[in-house]
């Protein structure tokens, strides 16, 4: 299977580490309704590389949606996000997409990577 058009990754800063096993939700914005269109977990190193197909990669407002409490909660940490939405255009289908998210449990930061 040819990589997925849009990725991500997601890096525990707390505790220097790739997180591992988040769940990770993407919808596209249809008028004026969010609609899913993909789900995927991180895997062992924080990556979830096969989200979308570029025939399901058309312009667009996107969300990514990151369930973060599951994750600390899994670690035994408390957390101040219960999840996280990020959300992006997608101009140029001819691109690659990559959202990157540094997440410790009070604070998270996100660019577009490559």
């Amino acid at each position: 299977m040819a990589q997925s058009p849009l990725t991500t990754h997601i890096l525990n800063t707390a505790q220097g580490v790739p997180a591992t096993h988040v769940a990770v939700s993407v919808s596209r914005l249809e008028d004026k309704d969010w609609v899913e269109i993909a789900r995927g977990v991180t895997n062992s190193d924080g990556r979830c590389p096969d989200l979308l197909t570029s025939q399901t990669f058309i312009p667009g407002t996107y969300k990514m949606k990151f369930a973060t409490a599951e994750y600390w909660e899994s670690l035994k940490m408390p957390s101040f996000y219960p999840y996280i939405e990020i959300v992006f255009y997608i101009l140029d289908t001819s691109q690659k997409y990559h959202i990157a998210l540094l997440l410790s449990p009070f604070s998270y930061s996100t660019y577009r990577g490559s």
